[in-house]
């Protein structure tokens, strides 16, 4: 089964880096003021970290690789190589969307000087810690942290307490999720796992929580045709310690993705103008780039892993 998964995740994956890069320019920003174009922003950041993703798994051909990594640069060019987000995070100080955003540059080596003066000024001064962020968000900063490398000395982060302030990391009654925790959970998982890279990160009562209620919440989700939290759904469960990777769950995501990569939101009927496609599903063909992306390195990596295999 595990060589089943991974070839609907090639195909998904490749399918969804072609369509986000053949459509890049729509997410173009425009003007020079971020606080203008938050939602075009933040979905160069989603774009960044897919690109990042894919390179730093090792799991993608050459094809795959050489469209990432247009991808991830078309990204620092719009963001000024790292100016832009300088330029935010030196006015705003409590923005810590800009440390999160410099993540996917600086994992794939592309850094900023002023960046790396100013993160660790922050960290240090315990800005970054302290502002005012739902649960799953503080998690965010302090993957952030962690990855570029500014989570030492004094501005040590205490994960467990971290965790534990999320509505995951309270294991509560499962039949409580509503469609905006659904996300929260999947961004915990996330930033606990660093986008998989270390399962180990979630301790074993979240794991033991998500093994049983996930495939829960994915037929839930799946009969109300929520195709972008179905997606999360799927890269939360790629990053545990033993995934479930049930095939038929990736084969429904590749039979609802376009021929050209597109991949539905949700149920409604989807728009033929190139732009409004792009904005109402780029976040969803992105979710199942990354989806696959995780998948193809946990299964590629350690095949044994699976719970499917068991």
């Amino acid at each position: 089964m595990t060589t089943d998964l991974a070839r609907i995740a090639h195909e998904v994956r490749s399918r969804a880096l072609g369509w986000l890069h053949t459509h890049r320019r729509f997410g173009a920003l425009t003007g020079e003021d971020l606080s203008e174009n938050l939602d075009a922003y933040k979905a160069l950041g989603e774009t960044a970290l897919t690109a990042c993703l894919v390179l730093r798994d090792g799991a993608a051909g050459s094809r795959d690789r050489s469209l990432a990594r247009e991808l991830l640069e078309f990204c620092w060019a719009q963001v000024g190589e790292g100016a832009l987000l300088y330029e935010r995070l030196l006015r705003h100080p409590l923005t810590t969307d800009a440390v999160e955003f410099y993540v996917p540059f600086a994992r794939s080596g592309l850094r900023h000087p002023g960046l790396e003066r100013l993160i660790p000024h922050l960290a240090a001064a315990g800005t970054a810690q302290i502002v005012e962020h739902v649960p799953n968000r503080r998690l965010a900063v302090a993957n952030a942290l962690r990855v570029t490398g500014h989570d030492r000395g004094a501005a040590a982060l205490a994960w467990e307490t971290l965790t534990r302030a999320t509505w995951l990391g309270g294991t509560p009654q499962p039949w409580h999720i509503d469609w905006t925790t659904g996300y929260a959970v999947t961004h915990t998982v996330f930033h606990l796992t660093d986008w998989g890279r270390r399962p180990s990160g979630l301790p074993d009562d979240i794991v033991a929580y998500l093994t049983r209620w996930l495939p829960v919440w994915l037929d839930v989700w799946t009969e109300a045709r929520q195709w972008d939290l179905v997606g999360e759904l799927l890269v939360a469960d790629c990053c545990l310690p033993a995934p479930r990777a049930e095939v038929d769950d990736w084969r429904r995501l590749a039979d609802l993705q376009h021929p050209d990569g597109l991949t539905p939101r949700d149920g409604q009927p989807v728009e033929d103008d190139p732009a409004t496609r792009f904005r109402d599903h780029q976040h969803t063909t992105i979710v199942a780039a990354i989806a696959a992306t995780v998948a193809l390195a946990r299964v590629l990596g350690d095949p044994g892993s699976f719970a499917s295999q068991a």
